[in-house]
């Protein structure tokens, strides 16, 4: 099994309603947040890449117009926009354009990471 990964950077706030309200993450906040793609395959294409990193670009676009900079709560329409919440919308994007994704995983700081994995 061959495996590539790629990291997106965006910044953006969130608020985790659903907390205690003395739970620091219920009171709005924001993070620098990594968000790591994986694609795995079989077998390598006919210019032996899993997938060529440039395809990727519609989602470095997405990340910028729809995350970058934004309130998550209000980008999902959700009340809990955890961590692992994020990895399986960013994960459900990409799939949905390249079958050979198979993870996102998601730092809201260097040493906290959620991943999604069907």
């Amino acid at each position: 099994m061959y495996r590539i990964t790629k990291e997106f950077h965006f910044s953006a706030s969130h608020q985790l309603c659903a907390l205690p309200s003395d739970h620091p993450c219920s009171r709005m906040h924001g993070h620098n947040y990594i968000a790591e793609v994986e694609l795995a395959a079989n077998e390598l294409d006919q210019n032996g890449f899993v997938l060529d990193y440039r395809e990727l670009t519609p989602l470095k676009s997405w990340i910028d117009d729809e995350l970058d900079h934004r309130h998550l709560n209000e980008a999902f329409d959700h009340d809990m926009v955890t961590s692992e919440f994020l990895a399986k919308k960013i994960y459900e994007f990409c799939q949905a354009r390249w079958p050979q994704t198979s993870a996102v995983r998601i730092s809201e700081t260097p040493k906290t990471w959620a991943e999604y994995r069907p």
